[in-house]
């Protein structure tokens, strides 16, 4: 009886370890990734709620661009949570709030016309334990945050406007182009600061900054929360990244249409997440699109969490520094990663699909699956790796098992294919399998690969292959 058990139990772990999601082996055929991302999409789910209402106007709440309704959208979460959870309504008008916390079991809704307005006042952002480009800290509240809550969403038609410009928060980033000049605060001494304080190994929580930092912050960011979804909604000009969930598990972000041309918007930067569904969403972005990050050097490796299982499919970049792009705070490492049915194209747009780290990350990137991705023009390179990305330290990383399948690129630029990468850790197992990319200066630049294969791949018209002849 005893042997039979642990018979089971050895089966058992040994499916788990074989399987096409964690399997380590160098995929053969467009079928195991495909086969691996359907086994992730079965693991994603988003949150369900209960019917109860509550309307933020029932709570004292005004929508007349005028009043602050920090106290309202408080007391209807609150009232809402207490209840067992369900929706709390924002209906049309114009509500302007600080910080807004989401807890278990709330659906925040915005009905058509809805337009949630985020103060300009610094104190209405408490300070609070978050992720500043992929170092912890304490800092102003995203804009919309949780913490060690489950079953949170953002949903419906309406607008959340972050009031990023180069008048408020943007001009922080310390940059004439975005309205600073000499005698204005900005970031760069509390950047400065907070990386010192990461290398150190200081603990977050006494990491403080806030009134008088000059780091802004993000708009929806929860932490360590479970079971997540924003759908829906159009988000305008964030002070900082858009949606950067950091170190949660379930997450759905699904026809969200997102649009600013501040600096570092990045669109959607999950960080250290697991089990994530990035669905039919627009981007127009002033940084990168999508940034799939696990944390900056040692926070990153220290949580030891990557950012793991991810799908990305169905959506459109049309402005935005980097396409799709996994890095550079990602010290945890990147795994299982699917992108399909994307379109792209912006004369700002540098590269398609981007993968930067440095020594000072460290880390594995494994497992990375880009299919039917169609692009018109870009400045740099359609596909992108870059392991020097930041000054150099003692982590070199690690990058492997990349499938690129069906690249169609209409007019590209610099250059088609880059790899920069060390001669002691090559890009291993890089398969490009019917790639089309026209326009291009340069088609290869490529240093240290270890099993590159290129399958049906031409650039300019002409059939390329490596080693090149």
């Amino acid at each position: 009886m005893q042997f039979k058990r642990f018979l089971s139990v050895f089966s058992v772990c040994a499916a788990f370890f074989v399987s096409p999601l964690y399997a380590q082996n160098v995929w053969a055929t467009t079928e195991q990734p495909t086969q691996a991302m359907e086994s992730v999409r079965k693991l994603i789910n988003a949150p369900v709620f209960n019917d109860k209402k509550f309307l933020i106007t029932d709570l004292g709440a005004k929508g007349d661009g005028k009043t602050n309704n920090t106290e309202a959208f408080k007391k209807a979460i609150e009232a809402c949570s207490a209840a067992g959870g369900g929706h709390v309504i924002v209906p049309a008008g114009n509500f302007v709030t600080g910080a807004i916390y989401l807890k278990s079991n709330v659906d925040l809704h915005l009905q058509d016309n809805a337009v949630i307005s985020f103060s300009y006042d610094t104190h209405d952002y408490p300070v609070v334990l978050t992720r500043w480009e992929g170092s912890d800290c304490m800092n102003y509240s995203p804009q919309i945050y949780a913490y060690k809550e489950q079953n949170i969403a953002v949903t419906g038609t309406g607008t959340l406007n972050g009031g990023g410009s180069d008048e408020h928060w943007w001009s922080w980033k310390g940059s004439t182009r975005f309205g600073w000049h000499e005698g204005l605060p900005n970031q760069l001494k509390a950047r400065d600061m907070l990386h010192v304080m990461t290398h150190q190994g200081v603990d977050p929580r006494k990491r403080i900054f806030g009134e008088g930092s000059y780091l802004r912050p993000n708009m929806f960011a929860p932490y360590q929360c479970q079971n997540i979804a924003i759908s829906g909604v159009k988000m305008i000009n964030s002070p900082m990244w858009f949606i950067s969930p950091v170190m949660c598990d379930n997450v759905t972000i699904e026809g969200v249409d997102i649009k600013a041309e501040g600096p570092n918007t990045d669109g959607c930067d999950p960080d250290a997440c697991k089990n994530v569904l990035i669905k039919n969403c627009v981007f127009d972005t002033g940084d990168d699109c999508i940034a799939l990050k696990s944390g900056r050097d040692e926070d990153g490796r220290n949580n030891g969490r990557p950012a793991e299982n991810h799908i990305i499919e169905g959506c459109q970049m049309r402005n935005g520094h980097g396409g799709i792009t996994i890095g550079s705070e990602i010290a945890g490492g990147a795994r299982n990663i699917f992108a399909i049915n994307c379109t792209l194209s912006s004369p700002n747009l540098n590269l398609i699909l981007r993968f930067k780290t440095s020594s000072l990350r460290g880390g594995t990137i494994e497992n990375i699956f880009f299919k039917d991705i169609k692009a018109g023009t870009y400045n740099d390179a359609a596909l992108g790796f870059d392991m020097f990305y930041e000054e150099p330290g003692n982590y070199i990383p690690t990058i492997r098992n990349i499938w690129v399948e069906n690249l169609t690129v209409a007019n590209g630029g610099k250059n088609g294919i880059v790899v920069h990468a060390y001669k002691e850790s090559p890009v291993q197992d890089l398969h490009l399998i019917n790639c089309s990319i026209d326009g291009v200066k340069t088609p290869l630049k490529i240093d240290n690969v270890k099993d590159l294969k290129l399958q049906q791949v031409q650039i300019n018209g002409k059939a390329v292959s490596w080693p090149e002849k």
